[in-house]
């Protein structure tokens, strides 16, 4: 049996209730999160008070040389002196005879990683409020004489209000005096500073040349290094090789990622330098933002007009493949159209809406016969930061008069009509999507829209309330935040029922398919590589397709996979990109 195997079974181990020794405080072990390094982490919800926690749970037998025990006793010295916004919450560490417990703030809205999967680039306004969040936490950390070492991606997590958490302090180190320089060589590839690979000794300007990488990876969609060889990586680094594509990123921005980009870490700005840099001035600096954005760019139309009525000089950094620029925004004359018109739908969609990734992968899947892997575990392979943003609760199919209406897990309500149009309200009940067949997009509140809309919100509404009163929302109560008017959403593509069951796609590419004999579904997403199955009880597993090939999984899901490809094959092969009921399919 490999360590991984036994680093497994350990884990297994862990009692549904765990129980500080030191306070006899109970904590139930909840929903798996996830896993790194030597770490597995569950919520655990406090048995008294009810507070959940992310439990960060290492296994002792992992921590068998005096340097794996100092550097986890180091994490925690670390963390537990932060007190910071934007800086995961520590609340409590304890161990028994088996596992060390840390106690951390819940972030269920995962990290970044998880929607620079899901969105590859973003916004520049949006780069520009979480960059802003995380430059404030190292400020902070800085101050504290504290290096983070480890700034990226994967270690910036999100809390209910899209707020970012810096967290992960296992890297992290304090220095001694003004001055020292540290020589370990550690960090993550495609983020590492050159002076830490030249070993050289390093200091605080480690954390901003991985800021420049966080940066640049965000607005560009890839890390700025990134090859398929770590080797190349490295020479990558230390000869400062980079481009910056300047018909995705603004003047502001490059000029900010050339300075955190410097080979001599002397050149590099401090962080509270960075905090008050022209590329946080000179354009959209969002208060908030929405869920939403975990999977759809958000619209900064309403965001661009309050700018231009304080005569603020118009912003022109919205990246031009998610929306019109403002000055063209700013001549719209319908005075129905009270939340503008973003014209054509952001096009970092692929025409096909990721068919073609998703018939990929799923045959590679059907192809390994995932369901005869000998002693296939499926708990391997859960993946819950894969969890979908967003699947559909409810349907009605009235396509012999209207078309298909639909819920979305966050309560907001939508129909694909007949003639290829479509309309959603938002979960707050306020703000109204409408898509043209051509793509055209447009938002509108539910009192005030055009005329020519007056029958279709009518019959959105008639959706609405029949779904209300008389459907059972699918899955489980997991509703993205709706608070401001920069919600935008995935729209139903297309859809078509066989006998066995109803399969939707949505044009952020997920696929869904609803059987109706025992009510499963399966829902899977080719940007997170990841199936989500929904038994018959309305529990959730998520799993990495490349997971299901290695370790197996059950018949069921098994079945339900191949059922999937089948299906994609025909979205492919149909060349109606709009509603059809297909009855002829087994």
């Amino acid at each position: 049996m490999t360590s991984h195997r036994k680093e497994d079974l350990r884990v297994r181990e862990i009692p549904d209730v765990v129980v500080d020794p030191s306070t006899r405080k109970r904590y139930m072990k909840g929903r798996f999160l996830g896993k790194g390094g030597f770490a597995k982490c569950y919520e655990l919800t406090d048995m008294v008070t009810k507070e959940i926690w992310a439990g960060k749970i290492v296994s002792k037998s992992l921590l068998v040389k005096q340097h794996q025990k100092d550097k986890m006793t180091q994490e925690i010295e670390i963390h537990r002196t932060l007190s910071h916004r934007h800086i995961v919450k520590f609340h409590k560490f304890f161990e028994d005879s088996d596992n060390v417990y840390i106690l951390l703030e819940l972030c269920r809205r995962k990290s970044l990683m998880e929607l620079h999967k899901r969105r590859k680039a973003v916004t520049e306004p949006e780069a520009r409020y979480f960059v802003k969040q995380i430059v404030a936490a190292c400020v902070h950390l800085h101050d504290q004489k504290i290096i983070h070492r480890d700034l990226k991606l994967g270690n910036l997590f999100l809390n209910d209000e899209m707020e970012i958490k810096i967290g992960d302090f296992g890297l992290a180190t304090r220095l001694d005096f003004d001055g020292e320089r540290k020589r370990t060589l550690c960090g993550t590839p495609n983020y590492i500073a050159p002076e830490v690979l030249g070993k050289k000794g390093h200091s605080y300007e480690v954390d901003a040349w991985s800021l420049g990488c966080i940066l640049y990876t965000l607005l560009v969609g890839k890390p700025p290094f990134e090859t398929s060889c770590l080797k190349d990586t490295y020479q990558r680094i230390k000869r400062n090789e980079y481009h910056i594509p300047s018909t995705r990123v603004s003047t502001s921005a490059k000029n900010l990622i050339t300075k955190l980009l410097k080979s001599d870490p002397g050149s590099r700005p401090s962080m509270a330098d960075i905090y008050n840099d022209d590329f946080f001035t000179e354009g959209l600096l969002p208060v908030s933002i929405p869920t939403s954005c975990l999977t759809m760019a958000p619209r900064f139309d309403m965001m661009v007009r309050r700018e231009s009525m304080t005569s603020r000089k118009p912003l022109i950094d919205i990246n031009s493949q998610n929306s019109r620029p403002s000055s063209t925004i700013e001549k719209d004359s319908d005075k129905n159209n009270v939340a503008g018109d973003l014209g054509k739908r952001d096009r970092e969609e692929p025409a096909d809406y990721w068919l073609s990734d998703l018939l990929a992968c799923l045959t590679s899947v059907v192809a390994a016969k995932p369901a005869d892997i000998v002693n296939s575990k499926e708990d391997d392979a859960l993946y819950p930061t894969a969890t979908p943003i967003y699947w559909i609760s409810k349907w009605v199919d009235y396509s012999d008069k209207y078309g298909l209406g639909f819920q979305l897990c966050d309560n907001s309500v939508g129909v694909l009509f007949n003639d290829s149009t479509r309309l959603i309200l938002t979960g707050n009940g306020a703000n109204v999507q409408y898509i043209e067949r051509d793509g055209n997009e447009h938002f509108h509140t539910l009192t005030v829209y055009p005329t020519t809309l007056h029958k279709k919100i009518t019959l959105l509404k008639y959706f609405r309330n029949y779904m209300s009163e008389h459907l059972l929302k699918a899955g489980a109560n997991m509703t993205p935040r709706e608070s401001d008017d920069m919600v935008r959403l995935p729209f139903l593509r297309t859809w078509f029922r066989t006998r066995s069951a109803i399969v939707l796609h949505l044009s952020n590419g997920t696929l869904q398919i609803n059987f109706f004999q025992d009510h499963t579904k399966i829902i899977v997403c080719p940007l997170m590589g990841a199936a989500t199955y929904i038994d018959e009880n309305r529990e959730f597993k998520v799993f990495r397709l490349t997971d299901i090939e290695k370790y197996g999984c059950s018949k069921e899901l098994a079945s339900r996979l191949r059922y999937a490809r089948t299906m994609v094959e025909r979205l492919i092969s149909s060349k109606s990109g709009s509603a059809k009921t297909v009855k002829s399919v087994s």
